[in-house]
């Protein structure tokens, strides 16, 4: 006689038991965020569950604040600089250890564990000792926390490529241009970074929601001599809790368009029949 299969589970009971787990852990995620929202519309909320009013004041007392502009201002200047000078040094050497130099790959992997090995404290003081005099006095400027935040982003940004590498054949594509006669550099810009658009993009929008927040080297390298958007949410924290809860709102906002952006864009369609 045939052996009998096991007990299957059906997919709508499937589903069923998936949503079951997944709303406790969204509401868990969800109703923090949306308590910071409901603070920073009301006009008062004291010992009653739900405030007494709502109002749009505090976010509009925020956008007319000069010093939060600049600070917001300052932030993406670094953060954005971070970004783009870690994109240019680490892309060549993910695609250099995924193609060429495997062992490279393995001295990246122990390299990436460094900003997470060290206290973000101890490094601080490290950096105010080598650059606070000597020929680059760099502390309490933007360039020493732009290039502290390449460092941060090392991890978030090599393994991002790197998977990305790793999901098509790209020494196989670089033999192919090259057959055709396309230069090895032609060939990277042409086939394999077109490729890459998806993981360059994940790697850039991790690495930025994850800098946007940063506070403590931020806080002990520049301080208020270069005020940034967490360094400005620490000085003002005390005035009004409506007014830093929009100041989180907002932020949280900008990261959440911004990546819905960075994700809708620039998707590879495979192209319909009959196309040309």
């Amino acid at each position: 006689m045939p052996a009998r299969d096991g007990p299957t589970t059906s997919p709508a009971r499937r589903l069923r038991l998936h949503v079951w787990i997944a709303i406790p852990v969204f509401t868990a995620l969800a109703l923090p965020l949306l308590a910071t929202l409901l603070y920073a519309v009301s006009t008062r909320w004291g010992a009653t569950l739900l405030p007494d009013g709502l109002t749009l004041e505090w976010l509009a007392r925020l956008w007319s604040t000069p010093r939060f502009i600049a600070a917001f201002g300052r932030s993406l200047f670094v953060v954005a600089g971070a970004l783009m000078l870690s994109l240019v040094l680490i892309l060549p050497v993910a695609f250099l250890a995924h193609t060429r130099y495997p062992r490279l790959d393995r001295w990246m992997n122990v390299l990436i564990l460094a900003p997470f090995a060290v206290p973000p404290v101890v490094s601080s003081v490290g950096l105010l000792q080598l650059y606070a005099g000597g020929p680059l006095p760099l502390v309490g400027t933007p360039w020493i926390l732009m290039l502290t935040y390449v460092s941060i982003a090392l991890p978030f940004m090599y393994r991002s490529l790197i998977n990305s590498l790793r999901s098509f054949e790209a020494n196989e594509l670089m033999e192919a241009a090259q057959l055709l006669g396309a230069s090895p550099l032609t060939a990277f810009f042409n086939v394999i970074l077109p490729n890459m658009r998806l993981g360059i993009r994940i790697a850039i929008f991790l690495s930025f929601s994850f800098l946007i927040g940063e506070f403590v080297f931020a806080n002990m390298l520049v301080g208020t001599r270069f005020e940034t958007l967490q360094i400005y949410l620490f000085n003002v924290r005390r005035e009004s809790g409506h007014f830093t809860s929009a100041l989180v709102i907002t932020l949280f906002v900008f990261i959440l368009i911004l990546t819905w952006l960075g994700n809708g864009r620039g998707e590879i369609t495979a192209p319909e029949a009959g196309d040309t």
